[in-house]
């Protein structure tokens, strides 16, 4: 039987594989479509100077704060579908989680 340590070395390694990373630089998602299994964290990461805030073109999702430089926002998306996004103060920034 493994021991604690062990069993939770493997969920911490579990759900580093389902975490996936989005950067927002230069006023773009990157990358700006994601395909993902369900059951994926999907980090999104500020590194522009300006504020951005993520938010659900469907309302599928709970919109971010404003997220300022380095700020992050995480959503887990555990149903299949397509889910579009933009930020609100920037609405030509636009991307797209695909949730397999």
């Amino acid at each position: 039987m493994a021991s604690p340590a062990a069993m939770a070395a493997s969920a911490a390694a579990s759900k580093a594989m389902h975490t996936q990373q989005i950067e927002i630089r230069n006023f773009a998602f990157a990358p700006a479509t994601l395909t993902v299994p369900a059951g994926t964290r999907v980090v999104w990461t500020n590194q522009d100077e300006e504020p951005h805030v993520i938010t659900s073109a469907g309302s599928q999702f709970a919109s971010s704060k404003g997220l300022d430089t380095s700020d992050s926002y995480a959503v887990t998306f555990s149903k299949p579908g397509t889910y579009a996004y933009y930020c609100s103060i920037h609405p030509m920034m636009v991307g797209t989680i695909i949730v397999q």
